[in-house]
């Protein structure tokens, strides 16, 4: 029997567009003889649809003429069946779209990679792909895995954390701020975007006032840093759980500019079509083999100190001149899941998903030997009306001190 996989993609995010583009790679990479795919997109307003045409990049080119001739839906989940129910529902017959075992989160960015819908599936108890509500709630906060890597002795550069109403209240402290603790030129980013969105390099007072505004722009919260000297990129994905886990080849990216932008990740030769597998790269990277062991260790560090699950990518920040390596920031659904970079080491995209897949049930399995209820009959003492909070309405026990 096939396992069928609702694979969830788009929502509220800036990266909506690059998660259409990741899903639709996955959809057609899955392995037709073990999975039936139901696609499910998330509008921008948080409306879901499903049906043929969902799963076709080439629809997205007109998203309103896609969304009149598909099926807006729901999850319902009635004891251990997870459906996909079409709204408004009908008033006579079935209004079941599709049946689904496990859901596939395919999301960029905030509303739908930091944990909220991963926290939606989890209440609704639907096995899903991928990280779990804290794991996916701190990969989407750059200053809070940095604070998390540094408890637990890997490298990082040291960051200030600003919100923009101190910002925009009281600029020459902030200056005062940056200035005691940086050198320049620093970069300025916002605290939970990925995809490079938002993210600035200043040289000067001038530059970081544009790069703040520009950050709170995208965000609530920057993130300032020094920038790296001969700044190399590396990066390197990994792959499992909190008991195993591996590491996959190491990337370079190729960058425009004096930081990988937006357009070098989705917008080079194809990118349209074929998202972060498209950007330019050095595959594998051209650095020694003992700096690529280290940094496939630390990434596999990285990726189990936040409690990951399923794959992440782990971007490092290196001193070309030095050697020294920083960890920047991970990635916990990241672009094309990055399948390009499981393929130098043996494993074809239609595995990875098998082994993402699998490690989802894993959990669920886990998961079901942990107890979430706890029998006590702590409400039995109450009579109506006596809910008001507080001591009053709480029955008092035998023996015990109110």
């Amino acid at each position: 029997m096939k396992i069928r996989v609702g694979v969830f993609f788009g929502g509220k995010s800036v990266e909506h567009e690059v998660s259409i583009i990741s899903a639709i790679q996955a959809i057609n990479a899955f392995d037709g003889e073990k999975y039936d795919v139901v696609p499910v997109y998330i509008a921008k307003n948080g409306e879901m649809y499903t049906g043929e045409d969902v799963g076709k990049i080439e629809e997205y080119r007109d998203i309103p003429a896609l969304l009149k001739k598909s099926r807006r839906v729901f999850l319902y989940s009635e004891g251990e069946r997870h459906l996909l129910v079409q709204y408004p529902m009908k008033r006579f017959g079935n209004s079941v779209q599709a049946e689904i075992d496990l859901a596939f989160p395919i999301t960029h960015g905030t509303n739908v990679e930091d944990g909220a819908l991963q926290g939606y599936l989890k209440t609704l108890s639907l096995p899903f792909v991928g990280c779990d509500v804290t794991a996916s709630a701190l990969g989407m906060d750059k200053y809070a895995m940095k604070t998390i890597w540094k408890a637990n002795g890997l490298p990082v550069l040291d960051g200030l954390r600003l919100r923009a109403r101190e910002w925009y209240s009281g600029k020459e402290q902030v200056f005062a701020r940056i200035r005691s603790a940086f050198s320049w030129p620093l970069i300025v980013k916002p605290v939970n975007l990925g995809s490079s969105v938002g993210i600035r390099r200043a040289a000067d007072e001038e530059e970081l006032k544009e790069a703040l505004d520009y950050a709170f722009h995208f965000a609530e919260t920057a993130l300032v840093e020094s920038a790296v000297p001969h700044l190399r990129e590396i990066n390197c994905a990994v792959l499992g759980d909190q008991e195993s886990a591996t590491a996959s080849e190491c990337e370079e990216p190729i960058n425009h500019d004096v930081i990988l932008s937006y357009a070098d990740k989705y917008l080079g030769d194809g990118g349209a079509k074929k998202g972060m597998s498209a950007a330019k790269r050095k595959l594998p990277a051209e650095i020694p083999p003992d700096l690529r062991d280290r940094i496939r260790e630390l990434a596999q560090k990285a990726f189990q100190a936040l409690g990951c699950n399923g794959v992440a990518r782990v971007d490092f920040l290196m001193n070309g001149e030095s050697g020294e390596i920083w960890i920047n920031e991970i990635n916990t659904i990241p672009g094309s899941l990055s399948f390009y970079l499981w393929e130098p080491v043996g494993m074809p995209y239609a595995r990875l998903l098998d082994e993402m897949v699998r490690l989802a049930f894993k959990r669920q399995r886990e998961e079901a030997e942990i107890s979430y209820s706890f029998d006590t009959n702590i409400l039995a003492g109450f009579a109506a009306g006596g809910l008001k909070g507080g001591k009053a309405g709480v029955p008092k026990l035998s023996g015990s001190r109110s």
